[in-house]
């Protein structure tokens, strides 16, 4: 995540604050009325403090962390809820609600007690015990509210012919809608009949005893001619149904040898995302080389043209994540809306809501996946930051973003992508951030923040990612950096080059060669890294080698904190 390059904020602010700055002086009366004279050299008057205040924070320390004990119950009840019985999650969600109003009772009562005794607050936040019962009482609130959303999402999912009660022997037929794009499946061994996987939203059962109207996802495993239906495409489907298992969203999985049969075309809201997918696939299919195979994944999460040499050598290099939709695909592109807003005018307001307009355009255009809204939900959290202009409040953007996702979705708790999305925006925000903002004063400041950005990504998201293969991309920050240049230009020009080129053809492919020559380059960093000796080296694999390797990473990190910025200075003495 990127923050504005308009100086230091925290020095502007530590030199805005000189004795001129809070306007005149006060008159002797109220001086000697209002605050005690601090004497220099008092530890008091070397923090800097105002006379009869506290010290203030650190500048660039000051983050706001009081949303991530709500946002971590939020996860560990979302965790929980998608495997409990409906009943239980409610009786557990009520629960919380009785202990966070017993907590909060408690608190109030603990006050009028500390009042009577004549004991006064001498900080606005209040004592310390008020202050974490809130936390846990807000704590509990976020725990219900998962839980009893949950609750009720688990309750529409378990009757009917699908549900977990059900026979899912004499299931014979599925209709439904495919909700975001398929994927390519491995081979199950070489040679093997290429294999997709598309995800429906099932509208209507048959059984032996007739046709049920449901509501509910389910995960169809076929035949490559799946590779092919549109999105928003009405289908039926006839083959072995197997029950999802216990806490994943799918409550059922089709598998099939038989091609897709379309029964209703794709809904008018959806023309207008397929013609831009249909765009993009013929300006990919008239470049050369990587470009063509990269060109649909970087812009709108299209991987299923990606070689598997390409796939593998993106992996060694650690640049998968460029073909996928992310939180940064949705910064991007909010960040120059952002930009563009405010070159013209529109007030502050305006500018937030054409920077949700423009993402829920773009979450239509890819694909409303988990995966997708997860990423629109992290991007905006960027684009926040952004546009309040306090970077100290990004955490809690963050934890509040976390939460939100969890009401509407918990299964999102239980996938690898939404531990990865949280965990590289929280790098971001409270490594990298602050890295880049301490390199600013010995590198330029794109130089601090393409380097700050890439190092802290890959040192937190290294200890997740290695729960899945136990070989670490050594040269992924390297990668990254070389990448960097070409992924703007890949994103933003290959989306311009697809709504272009929806209506004037010639200048959208135009905006695709400029938009590939970067996938180009994309294509060759990553090929070149893998093919570099020690590219990836293997790892003690499972929790113990995560936990040595999260303890490398921050030695690591703390190696590349500036020696200054460990005594809490900087080199100016600020």
């Amino acid at each position: 995540m990127t923050r504005d390059g308009s100086g230091d904020p925290h020095a502007a602010r530590t030199h805005a604050a000189g004795p001129h700055a809070a306007g005149p002086a006060l008159p002797d009366a109220s001086r000697r009325r209002g605050a005690r004279a601090t004497r220099p050299g008092t530890p008091r008057a070397r923090a800097g403090a105002p006379p009869g205040g506290r010290p203030p924070p650190s500048p660039g320390l000051a983050l706001d962390l009081r949303l991530a004990a709500p946002a971590a119950a939020a996860w560990v009840a979302a965790w929980v809820v998608v495997l409990l019985e409906p009943r239980s999650a409610a009786v557990a969600g009520t629960g919380c609600v009785v202990a966070a109003v017993a907590v909060s009772v408690a608190r109030v009562r603990a006050e009028h007690r500390r009042a009577a005794v004549g004991r006064v607050r001498d900080d606005a936040r209040g004592p310390a015990p008020d202050r974490a019962a809130a936390a846990v009482a807000l704590a509990l609130v976020t725990a219900a509210a998962v839980l009893l959303a949950g609750a009720a999402q688990v309750a529409g999912r378990a009757g009917g012919p699908l549900g977990h009660r059900a026979d899912l022997a004499g299931v014979s037929r599925l209709e439904g809608t495919v909700l975001h794009g398929t994927a390519r499946l491995a081979p199950a061994w070489p040679g093997a009949p290429q294999r997709a996987r598309a995800t429906l939203r099932v509208e209507r059962v048959s059984t032996a005893e007739g046709t049920v109207a449901v509501d509910a996802p389910v995960v169809v495993v076929g035949p490559a001619s799946w590779l092919e239906v549109p999105v928003g495409t009405r289908v039926a489907v006839q083959g072995a149904v197997s029950r999802g298992d216990a806490g994943e969203r799918a409550v059922a999985v089709v598998s099939t040898q038989a091609a897709p049969e379309p029964t209703a075309r794709p809904a008018a809201w959806w023309v207008v995302p397929d013609a831009v997918r249909s765009t993009v696939a013929r300006q990919s299919a008239a470049l050369p080389g990587d470009a063509a195979a990269l060109l649909p994944g970087v812009t709108i999460g299209d991987t299923r043209g990606v070689p598997d040499d390409l796939r593998d050598a993106l992996r060694v290099a650690g640049l998968t994540h460029l073909t996928a939709v992310s939180g940064a695909h949705f910064a991007l592109v909010g960040a120059l809306v952002l930009a563009g807003a405010g070159a013209v005018g529109v007030p502050r307001r305006g500018q937030a809501v054409t920077v949700l307009a423009v993402g829920a355009c773009l979450v239509l255009l890819v694909g409303a996946s988990p995966s997708v809204v997860r990423a629109a939900g992290m991007g905006l959290v960027a684009v926040a930051g952004l546009l309040v202009g306090r970077p100290s409040r990004s955490p809690a953007a963050l934890a509040a973003a976390v939460v939100g996702l969890l009401v509407v979705d918990p299964w999102q708790a239980r996938e690898l992508g939404f531990v990865l999305s949280v965990v590289a925006t929280a790098g971001l925000v409270l490594l990298g951030v602050p890295l880049a903002d301490r390199w600013r004063d010995v590198l330029p400041h794109p130089v601090a923040t393409a380097l700050a950005a890439p190092l802290a990504a890959q040192l937190v998201c290294a200890p997740v990612l290695l729960l899945l293969d136990p070989d670490v991309a050594v040269l992924a920050v390297p990668a990254n950096l070389l990448a960097a240049p070409a992924v703007a230009p890949a994103t933003v020009v290959g989306l311009a080059g697809a709504l272009v080129g929806t209506l004037c053809p010639p200048l959208g492919h135009v905006a695709a060669a400029v938009a590939g020559a970067a996938c180009w380059w994309i294509g060759a960093v990553a090929r070149t890294v893998a093919a570099l000796p020690g590219a990836q080296v293997s790892w003690l694999p499972g929790a113990v080698g995560a936990l040595l390797l999260a303890g490398a990473g921050a030695a690591l990190a703390r190696l590349a904190w500036p020696a200054h910025a460990a005594r809490g200075g900087r080199p100016d003495g600020t």
